[in-house]
């Protein structure tokens, strides 16, 4: 059936291959916070995976852990290649610890999607973040999106202090989210979205833990452009997007507005690191033009440029890794078994 599939698309589809593992380490989340994550390639989030309308893709996906997963691929839609949608007992066995199973997929969805695990998707995406993001590039772009400098992708998600280091634990009714973060990293851990006057942003918002964001921009207004990839008929401005599990907007930026202004989650119990403010899911829009006071709390920051994958964004298609994601290995297996 997938060869059948794959014949159907046209010949100047480009077809890509990629090798993906899912590993066990310990990542920083916020000071005083060490977390025991399930990490594709090492890292949280995990590697972009950034492609075009109607390429084709194949992921061999190597379990290295101690646990059963898979990889579900939210937003594709799989025309006639179901066994590829990622959940066990449906769609697949489960990955077990030791083996690889190979996914094979048409990129026939564009826009902003996102792929994670769907074995105990409670604590594995909820709070152990088995998530990272993918872009499919439409063969037709908007005249808004035409417009675009510079693209972000911003993950939020939150975690369970109590259960940092308990693989299979955690994450179910009565237990207590009380980190939170934008692409697995809390303030002041996270990192400022750097820009010059009149860069046009779009912002790629995603859902990726259990709980309802808020995010809100000073100084500026966004122009949603998008819903779950796809272009809105009407785009609205906004300067508070209320967004929830799995849901992914767009929002256009116009940078006019110079100085330094927070962009943070305006549910407020999201901007605390446990019972210390500020903390959480914030960033701070920083123009390129505005001096560093001695005051300012991120003076000298230690600044990675690709922190919301805009310098991979830039690259062209592929598959890529941020080496500032990745975390401390907790295990190494080294044993593998064929491919499904």
């Amino acid at each position: 059936m997938v060869a059948l599939l794959f014949a159907a698309f046209p010949a100047w589809a480009a077809k890509h291959e990629f090798e993906m593992t899912i590993e066990e380490v310990k990542i920083q989340v916020a000071p005083g916070l060490s977390y025991n994550v399930f990490a594709f390639n090492g890292q949280v989030p995990g590697p972009l995976l950034h492609v075009r309308e109607g390429d084709e893709v194949t992921v061999h996906v190597t379990n290295n852990t101690s646990l059963a997963h898979t990889v579900h691929w939210h937003g594709l839609y799989h025309h006639d290649n179901w066994r590829n949608d990622g959940v066990p007992a449906v769609s697949q066995p489960a990955i077990e610890p030791g083996d690889t199973f190979t996914y094979r997929w048409i990129a026939d969805k564009p826009g902003t999607l996102w792929y994670h695990c769907h074995v105990n998707v409670n604590e594995h995406v909820g709070i152990r973040g088995m998530w990272g993001p993918i872009v499919v590039d439409p063969k037709t772009p908007t005249a808004l999106e035409q417009r675009v400098t510079k693209d972000v992708i911003m993950m939020l998600s939150g975690w369970e202090s109590e259960f940092a280091d308990k693989f299979g634990e955690g994450s179910v009714p009565g237990t207590v989210v009380d980190f939170f973060s934008i692409n697995a990293k809390a303030f002041p851990l996270s990192q400022p979205l750097r820009v010059k006057r009149d860069d046009v942003v779009r912002v790629r918002f995603i859902g990726a833990g259990g709980e309802i964001h808020a995010m809100h921009s000073h100084g500026h207004d966004m122009l949603i452009t998008h819903k779950d990839g796809l272009p809105l008929p009407a785009p609205y401005a906004v300067d508070t997007l209320l967004f929830g599990p799995g849901e992914r907007y767009d929002a256009i930026i116009d940078m006019s507005n110079s100085g330094r202004f927070i962009f943070h989650d305006h549910v407020d119990k999201h901007v605390v690191n446990g019972s210390k403010f500020p903390g959480g899911a914030i960033t701070i829009i920083e123009y390129e033009d505005t001096p560093q006071d001695d005051w300012y709390v991120w003076r000298d920051k230690d600044y990675d440029p690709d922190f919301f994958y805009s310098e991979s964004l830039r690259k062209g298609y592929g598959m890529f890794e941020n080496p500032r994601f990745k975390g401390e290995p907790l295990q190494q297996r080294r044993r593998h078994r064929k491919a499904r």
